[in-house]
């Protein structure tokens, strides 16, 4: 019996052992489920923190292919407005030179008009606003008869229209009136039928 209870005893020893064992082994299990807890948290946190930054990534880029975009097309933009200031440029000298040229030979026009057989001689101011003033009255005239030869086509063109729709006309009458004939003639062999 001795060696019974001393078995028990052992067997009791050994169960609040594995029991102690066991309330250990439990308290670890619970602290590493916390930390595994925390750790997955921690994960998803950085899976976030991830997809922002990812996010921030292909805004910047974008942005940055943006900006490298509208770069280049203010070179391409500064080198066209190089080229239309110089074209500008071309253009004003041009119109300098074409003014240039319209005085002289306003001042020619006025020196023939005044002294047809010496055109060198001097011109009084008197003479050349009088020479302007004729020479003026001349460019006028003259187009005024380019406006009266633009308004006489321009009539003549009408007056082809409406002779166009005049014709029209009778013709659409012409075509009632035989329509009228044709639905009295029905109209009377229905009657007669």
């Amino acid at each position: 019996m001795e060696k019974v209870r001393e078995r028990m005893n052992a067997l009791r020893l050994e169960t609040d052992q594995a029991h102690a064992k066991n309330e250990e082994l439990a308290t670890r299990v619970k602290a590493l489920d916390q930390e595994n807890l925390t750790k997955d948290q921690e994960i998803v946190s950085l899976k976030h923190q991830n997809t922002l930054l990812t996010n921030e990534l292909d805004k910047t880029e974008k942005n940055l292919a943006e900006a490298k975009s509208a770069a280049d097309s203010g070179a391409a933009h500064g080198s066209e407005v190089d080229s239309l200031n110089r074209k500008l440029q071309l253009l004003e000298e041009e119109a300098e030179e074409a003014d240039k040229n319209l005085r002289e030979t306003n001042e020619k026009q006025v020196a023939l008009i005044l002294f047809p057989h010496d055109p060198q001689k001097e011109i009084h101011p008197f003479q050349k606003a009088f020479a302007e003033m004729h020479l003026t009255r001349r460019i006028r005239l003259r187009l005024t008869d380019v406006k009266a030869e633009h308004y006489e086509r321009k009539v003549a063109t009408i007056e082809a229209e409406r002779d166009s729709w005049e014709r029209k006309y009778e013709e659409a009458l012409e075509k009632l009136k035989a329509s009228q004939l044709e639905l009295e003639t029905i109209s009377k062999q229905m009657d007669d039928l």
